[in-house]
């Protein structure tokens, strides 16, 4: 075997010096190597030589109206001279149902199996230590996922398919379909009581668990940490260690009607059919692409929405079903209950830049939104936390001028403390006589979910929450949680696109018509597990997905109820279920079904105990889960899959070096969010505000959340105010050494 090397000896800010090495060896010919995947990348970080292996990703989407059938191929490629184990942290979608896995080694096929946690890992690190090729599946969040490839082999590819099914949900009049492609980096706070659940006397769930969801000793329930974010591609890792064309996207999208419109944001897409076809095809206009922001597919279909449809698969198991409903055309006349709108700005370091000017751009917005009658709070958080007054104030001229300056003002730095900025929020009771609103803005790059979904059930009371996720990949799965805690909604706005435009359109549905008190009169149907448990708000130009099992088929009529501004509504629907065996066509029915039962158990579990409806208790909601994940062949928290080879590849496991597959920097996101070297670091303390002097008279009242040290998977750079401060003391310090050597001589 030739090898090259290649020396970069440019010093380099991280302190990582790259060794580029470009490695010829001869392949198995039954394990063809694409062309486009050469050369061995090495990395050395603190004396230690890291290799990166190489990694492939074919996306294919079929969509049948709204329910889509995902298949993502994995192809991880070992260009190096040494065998390797290979961990690859990816995206899926928040409410994927993953429920097939298989693995290829060679000529050799292997159908993965489903089984518990523990179980799965104890597989796969035997079949590591024997040699064998194997891959685990884990699910670290339900879109945050790790694949684990053991015994990675020079020339011999390992080939991973991942199935899985969801809904495609009707957003703002238009199905979209979200292809995560990466995972964010995640700032990990230190954990704090509090403040708010304890006053009430509840425990708090806890994100810093060393195994997935282990009871703690003392009632608080634990959850898995969010695993060490990789190396990064031009941070932590060589600038060409990720291929500019790793990912290649296909969808074929199916309907009754003609498929009018599709539409890529975030993608250049080239797309056959045209808008009166019922079969139409999308792919990547330039064949392939870099995985460093999500993407994002919108169509609609001819004719008027409707109003309620029906899916429905039987079995041996048997019945289950899927009503699609989506809320009446109605005036958008404006309510006339004043609102207590309370703005969280998140203003840390992952926000630099374009995303900090997008939030900007939609408090503007907003701000001229407001009614004379309304009330408003605006308040950031980094480090820490405070806002532009010490309680809500109303809509007037001149607090409406102090409040555009105060945002103008605002400056991204520090970390991401979102429980600082949410138990400021509330610290206060709501106003009497309003409506209390949050608008929450963020990335939401963060472990501790857990905690920060259990402080939002605790202190949301009934105030409507509404998120605006800024950025390319952000973390979705919190940010939709939070608005179904608080009965709302979830927008995304890219700020690499045109994000003043989204910015806008998302303060307009702040007064969006909306379904409340959603209920469901199933009349002589008799059902069970009916899912979502609690059946949230529903907006105009949303849908929302309503499962249960049954077991009597035939002809039933039951009636959708809700208010419209208050004003009562029913809809009554007829349904023909059936009572014999359905085929392949229906089967992601179930698990869908599944998939979304084991998100009102997860919404169980993040609510504080006293909170909870019923007797579950944390034992029997991890029982629960399992035996969905296991009856129904799908990843969860608790359930992970497997597949272990035949034959011993490796003669030498024991000696096999473990890596990562490095990630490429998020589309838009700063150095500053990521850690240095893929170290925690300790944060140097931030300043209590960032009032400029001017405000701070004006707004004596300011109030701060300051937090204490914390330790954080991303980093960023301390504001304004403490670099001046660290140099106030660094020049004190000179100065008292100088007086010192002076008294010496």
């Amino acid at each position: 075997m030739l090898r090259i090397l290649i020396r970069l000896l440019t010093p380099l800010s991280l302190g990582v010096q790259f060794t580029a090495i470009a490695a010829f060896t001869t392949m198995a010919a039954s394990a063809p190597v694409p062309d486009d995947i050469a050369g061995e990348v090495q990395a050395h970080v603190n004396g230690k030589i890291i290799s990166f292996p190489s990694l492939k990703t074919d996306v294919t989407a079929d969509i049948q109206g709204d329910l889509a059938a995902v298949t993502v191929v994995q192809t991880f490629i070992n260009p190096t001279s040494q065998p390797l184990n290979a961990t690859y942290l990816f995206p899926l979608n928040k409410d994927a149902a993953v429920h097939a896995m298989q693995m290829q080694v060679a000529d050799e096929i292997i159908e993965a199996r489903i089984a518990k946690f523990a179980d799965a890992r104890k597989t796969f690190e035997t079949a590591k230590n024997e040699g064998k090729a194997a891959a685990l599946l884990e699910q670290k969040r339900p879109n945050m996922f790790t694949q684990n490839v053991a015994n990675l082999m020079p020339g011999v590819p390992i080939v991973v398919t991942l199935k899985y099914v969801q809904t495609v949900p009707r957003v703002d009049g238009a199905y979209e379909l979200v292809v995560p492609l990466v995972v964010g980096p995640r700032y990990h706070p230190i954990q704090r009581p509090n403040v708010v659940a304890r006053a009430a006397g509840i425990p708090i769930a806890d994100d810093a668990g060393s195994t997935p969801a282990a009871p703690a000793a003392n009632g608080v329930w634990r959850f898995s940490p969010a695993p060490a974010y990789p190396p990064v591609n031009g941070l932590t890792a060589p600038p060409t260690a990720v291929d500019e064309d790793r990912v290649s996207l296909k969808v074929n999208l199916t309907a009754g009607v003609a498929i009018e419109d599709v539409t890529s944001t975030t993608h250049a897409i080239r797309a056959t059919g045209d808008s009166n076809s019922k079969t139409r095809s999308l792919t990547l206009a330039g064949g392939r692409t870099i995985d460093n922001r999500d993407f994002i597919v919108r169509y609609t279909l001819a004719g008027t929405a409707i109003q309620a449809g029906l899916l429905a698969h039987k079995d041996e198991t048997g019945g289950t079903l899927s009503l699609l409903i989506e809320p009446p055309a109605v005036s958008d006349a404006a309510t006339v209950t004043p609102r207590e709108m309370i703005f969280i700005l998140d203003t840390s370091g992952s926000m630099n830049g374009e995303p900090i000017e997008a939030s900007k751009s939609f408090m503007a917005q907003a701000l001229r939104m407001l009614r004379s009658d309304d009330y408003f709070r605006i308040i950031r958080f980094s480090s820490s936390a405070s806002e532009l007054s010490a309680g809500p104030i109303p809509a007037t001229p001149a607090n409406l001028r102090a409040a555009v300056s105060f945002v103008n003002d605002l400056q991204a730095n520090g970390g991401t403390e979102v429980l600082a900025g949410l138990r400021l929020a509330f610290n206060n009771q709501p106003l009497p006589g309003t409506h209390r609103m949050l608008v929450f803005l963020s990335d939401g790059y963060v472990s501790n979910e857990a905690e920060i979904l259990n402080l939002v059930a605790a202190g949301i009371g009934n105030a409507h929450t509404y998120v605006l996720g800024v950025g390319t990949g952000v973390n979705r799965y919190l940010l939709a949680e939070m608005a179904h805690q608080g009965r709302g909604f979830m927008r995304i706005i890219d700020p690499t696109e045109k994000s003043e435009e989204a910015a806008v359109a998302f303060a307009k549905r702040l007064d969006a018509t909306l379904m409340t008190d959603l209920t469901i009169d199933w009349g002589d149907l008799a059902v069970a597990d009916v899912t979502p448990a609690k059946l949230p708000d529903l907006f105009a130009g949303d849908s929302l997905r309503v499962q249960a099992r049954y077991t009597k088929g035939g002809e039933h009529v039951i009636n959708i109820k809700g208010k419209i501004r208050g004003q009562e509504a029913t809809l009554p629907v007829k349904l023909s279920l059936p009572d014999e065996a359905t085929g392949e066509d229906t089967r992601a029915v179930p698990l869908i079904w599944a998939r979304t039962k084991i998100k009102d158990y997860m919404r169980i579990l993040m609510t504080p105990e006293p909170l909870r409806h019923g007797t579950h208790s944390n034992a029997a909601i991890e029982d629960a889960i399992t035996k969905l994940g296991l009856t129904y062949h799908l990843a969860t928290q608790w359930t992970s899959f497997v597949a272990v080879a035949t034959k011993v590849l490796n003669p030498a496991p024991a000696t096999t070096q473990d890596t990562d597959i490095n990630l490429p920097k998020v589309k838009g996101v700063g150095e500053g969010a990521y850690p240095p070297n893929g170290k925690q670091q300790p944060k140097l303390p931030q300043p209590q505000h960032r009032l400029p002097p001017q405000q701070r008279a004006a707004n004596p009242f300011v109030q701060t959340i300051a937090q204490s040290q914390h330790t954080f998977g991303g980093s960023s750079t301390p504001e304004p105010e403490t670099l001046g401060g660290l140099a106030i003391i660094i020049l004190g310090l000179l100065t008292a050494i100088r007086r010192r050597r002076v008294q010496l001589a």
